[in-house]
């Protein structure tokens, strides 16, 4: 059978794992039984993803980063150097806690930046943009800024990755793709 996507020689990819045309995965990455990614992937050097964790197409991980069972990412999501993802809210090494993992869903096209952690259980919204070193702690909404530990907002951003500077009517407009955006009762909306 003809592979339709690359991976460096030193990758592992366990039998079981699908891997979508056009996918990148490079040096000491680990590919488990189980895992889905996507087509048009880019896979970062030493990286893990984990058994049924769910890439979509087009996500971007950079080096370092270890995607744990329980983590889905839909398309066009970028994962930062370093970022952290846990699966278990109260690990103990005596305690077996394998298989009760709790789920995360990073939304189209949102951004984590390098060295952010994310808590289980917490859902990141579509284009939310989470600053480098943040701590993730709760649910961030569609188009959200946060930054900090624990994280907070702080703004909004654009799909194209800007922040959006509304005005007194709630309008703001991306400076690169000049789409529009509306802030209606505290959520962002692309006209």
């Amino acid at each position: 059978m003809e592979v339709s996507y690359f991976s460096h020689e030193t990758a592992v990819i366990d039998t079981g794992a699908t891997i979508g045309e056009g996918t990148k995965i490079w040096h000491f990455s680990h590919i488990m039984r189980d895992a889905a990614i996507g087509k048009q992937c880019n896979i970062g050097q030493n990286v893990v993803i984990s058994p049924d964790v769910r890439l979509g197409n087009n996500v971007k991980i950079q080096n370092n980063v270890s995607v744990y069972t329980g983590v889905t990412c839909d398309d066009d999501v970028f994962l930062g150097p370093s970022c952290v993802f846990t699966n278990v809210t109260n690990p103990r090494s005596g305690v077996n806690r394998r298989g009760m993992y709790t789920k995360t869903n990073v939304g189209k096209g949102a951004t984590i930046g390098a060295n952010a952690t994310i808590v289980c259980g917490n859902d990141i919204g579509p284009y939310a943009f989470i600053g480098a070193g943040a701590v993730v702690t709760k649910d961030i909404g569609s188009y959200a800024l946060v930054v900090g530990n624990p994280s907070k907002q702080i703004g909004w951003m654009s799909e194209y990755g800007h922040r959006l500077n509304f005005d007194p009517n709630g309008m703001a407009v991306c400076p690169e793709s000049h789409e529009q955006y509306r802030l209606e009762n505290n959520k962002v909306v692309k006209i």
